[in-house]
């Protein structure tokens, strides 16, 4: 802070001195002209100092933002030559415009990330990878003003040493021709002379030419990477789409609806993870247990409390056929009626063009891999020997375990532990973080535990599990909390800490596609991972493994794939929302405060409790709130947190503002039913209201009242 608050203090004092002494009229092109005999002599009789204080000179015009850059670089010109001129102007435009990056970076940036770093987002990404190339083109251009340049670049992530050298190497041109020209100043009658239009359109064009060669390099490095590999001259398919969860789905249902000829491989079963092992059955189980729990608290409604008798093995078989009901929605036949060529089998990709199934080797221009996640499970000693069960095989249980150790306080974890507690089971939940659901904020973690608490779960955080063990026929963990051991015995144990993305495998290891540490495949913003015509959508290469995220991204891949060639289309994850489907719901849309805060986001907080919401009273459902983060002194959304009863459907009035840009002012101002679960939005952003009223006006608009009444 203090060097920042220096820094300022100087770069005033400079332009106190500058306006000050009226530097401004030596730098215009009649006293060059008028002084320039006098300016010779000087530098005739003491080169190396007339050079050294001129450079010293242009560094600090151009660092400051000065005017008068342009009539120093035809002084350059003019008093040391070409050759001596164009060098001591090249350096000295680099440096200054280094300082003047530095000025920017040092006193704005974070003032600017603070404010607007939820919209620069995207603009830094792209800056942090292809910022030098962007800056080349743009010096090349001198319709850009070089010093809103420097300012602006001092804004963005881009590291100081490529800003020098880039703009060392794009400045080159229009400095030699400002250095030439004032190498012959008496012919020169106006600076509006030197940038003629036909001069300004070669450096257009000139400007042009390295978003041309970013192109051609784009070919010519796919070009490399299908080196070596034998394209067909035919295809049999446009798109080969591998793996029918959500994401390949809707891969495959958008090429049909094209009328793009698709083949849709699946190895197991139609509808993926969340048909068989995922959203569908944790739902139709939680159904089950909120209905449990609603017979216990019914005297809370004037009706006589229950406890009722659980067939835990019809509960389990109603799942199951819950997935039969949904299955066709996800049917070969169906997708086969669409026009999708459906197999079932296992793929294996043979180069970006063939891919084999069942002994057939299909060729296809396109290929989308989604072949999802499986469940990660930790290398904790014992655990095989205990026998473990995870959201894939939980299913096939009929017999209610009594005692149920939960590892992992994640959205699964907690959903399940949650649902087999209400059914009977005595849950113990043991998680390594903190809190429990560590992605989101402490006080919404902290409104799921103690709920969990009250309904009689063992919640153990800040506990890392050790080792399994059986002794004397029962099963043990052993754990390090507060720097004790401690042992707990269970009868079945459910490991819920995360997915690992299907990266790997003999389906894809003749492609050889880069993986990121977590697993997942690296893909492009396009979804193209490292052969242009393959693309991943999903669990497999994230960042985010839900149902809907998968299918966000299938609109994506399909579209890019195939009419890549006219438009490509970014992934846009601005607007995407989760739920966590525990009682209460937790629903989130953009960043949370933690994140905010971490990410050096400024945000302004709202908050709304449901216990003041007269249907949630009416409903006994008076608990929970809405957390809004907007822009300080605007109503525009950086992120939105609901914890509740409803909060997945309640969020999507939030998701729809936020993805069309509508503030909270705009929510206010739509009407909404009463008595209703969404005037918790409402009133949410009538708090925000409260907070940002406009005091001054009102003192005007009581007096005008006032004066009314006399």
């Amino acid at each position: 802070m203090l060097k920042k608050y220096a820094l300022a203090i100087i770069a005033i004092a400079l332009l106190a001195a500058f306006i000050g002494f009226d530097v401004s009229q030596y730098l215009t092109l009649e006293s060059l002209k008028a002084r320039q005999g006098e300016l010779n002599t000087w530098v005739a009789e003491s080169p190396l100092q007339a050079g050294l204080i001129f450079a010293a000179a242009y560094v600090a015009v151009t660092a400051l933002s000065l005017p008068g850059a342009a009539i120093m670089t035809l002084a350059g010109g003019a008093l040391f030559g070409l050759g001596w001129g164009l060098l001591l102007v090249s350096f000295a435009s680099s440096i200054g415009a280094t300082l003047a990056f530095l000025i920017s970076r040092t006193l704005l940036r974070q003032w600017v990330m603070n404010k607007f770093g939820q919209n620069l987002a995207a603009l830094n990404a792209g800056i942090e990878k292809e910022g030098g190339f962007y800056l080349f083109t743009l010096r090349l251009v001198p319709v850009f003003p070089f010093f809103v340049i420097n300012l602006v670049m001092g804004l963005t992530p881009i590291k100081t040493r490529t800003f020098y050298w880039v703009s060392q190497l794009g400045m080159l041109p229009g400095t030699a021709v400002f250095v030439n020209a004032g190498t012959q100043l008496a012919q020169i009658d106006s600076l509006s002379g030197l940038l003629s239009p036909a001069l300004i359109g070669s450096f257009a064009l000139l400007g042009v030419f390295p978003l041309v060669a970013k192109k051609l390099v784009d070919v010519l490095a796919a070009r490399k990477v299908y080196e070596g590999l034998d394209k067909p001259k035919t295809f049999d398919n446009d798109m080969v789409v591998i793996g029918a969860g959500s994401g390949g789905l809707v891969s495959a249902y958008i090429a049909a609806a094209v009328k793009a000829k698709v083949t849709l491989i699946e190895r197991h079963a139609m509808g993926g993870d969340c048909l068989n092992t995922g959203c569908v059955p944790s739902k139709a189980l939680i159904k089950s247990a909120r209905t449990v729990q609603s017979m216990r608290e019914a005297s809370e409604y004037g009706i006589g409390s229950v406890e009722p008798d659980i067939d835990f093995a019809a509960v389990m078989e109603r799942v199951q056929s819950v997935i039969k009901d949904i299955e066709p929605h996800d049917s070969i036949e169906r997708y086969t009626s669409l026009g999708v060529n459906c197999v079932t089998g296992e793929a294996r990709v043979i180069d970006p063009w063939r891919v084999e199934v069942n002994g057939q080797v299909l060729t296809t221009r396109n290929i989308v891999i989604a072949t999802g996640a499986r469940p990660f499970v930790p290398p904790i000693p014992g655990l095989e020997e205990v026998g473990y069960r995870t959201s894939d095989n939980l299913w096939e249980l009929r017999e209610q375990p009594k005692r149920l150790l939960v590892i992992g306080g994640g959205p699964i974890g907690c959903e399940l532990t949650q649902a087999f507690n209400r059914l009977g089971s005595q849950v113990t939940q043991v998680d390594m973080s903190p809190r429990i659901m560590p992605r989101e904020d402490a006080d919404v973690a902290a409104e799921v535990a103690a709920r969990f608490e009250r309904e009689g779960v063992q919640v153990m955080t800040s506990t890392t599990p050790e080792k399994f063990a059986i002794e004397a026929g029962a099963k043990v963990l052993y754990a390090q909390k507060d720097g004790e051991t401690i042992r707990i015995e269970f009868d079945e144990v459910l490991v819920a800490v995360g997915r690992r993305a299907n990266s790997e495998g003999p389906a894809l290891a003749a492609l050889d596609l880069p993986v990121r540490p977590n697993g997942t495949l690296e893909a492009n913003e396009y979804l193209q991972v490292k052969y242009p015509n393959v693309f991943a959508v999903g669990d497999v290469v994230g960042p985010y493994q839900f149902t809907h995220a998968a299918a966000h991204m299938a609109w994506y891949a399909a579209v890019n794939a195939l009419f890549g060639g006219f438009k490509k289309f970014k992934v846009d994850w601005s607007a995407l929302s989760w739920v966590t489907f525990t009682d209460p719901e937790v629903a989130r849309l953009g960043i949370s405060e933690d994140e905010a805060r971490g990410q050096g986001i400024a945000y302004e907080v709202t908050r709304y409790g449901i216990d003041d919401l007269d249907r949630a009273i009416a409903d006994g459902e008076a608990h929970g709130f809405v957390k809004v983060l907007t822009v300080p002194g605007k109503d525009t959304l950086l992120g939105v947190t609901l914890v509740g009863a409803h909060a997945g459907d309640l969020i999507q009035e939030f998701v729809l503002a936020k993805r069309w840009k509508l503030g909270l002012n705009k929510i206010l101002g739509t009407v909404h039913a009463y008595p209703s679960m969404v005037e918790a939005n409402k009133y949410a952003a009538g708090e925000w209201k409260r907070a940002h009223v406009p005091e001054k006006l009102l003192g005007w608009v009581a007096k005008y009242h006032a004066w009314r009444r006399s």
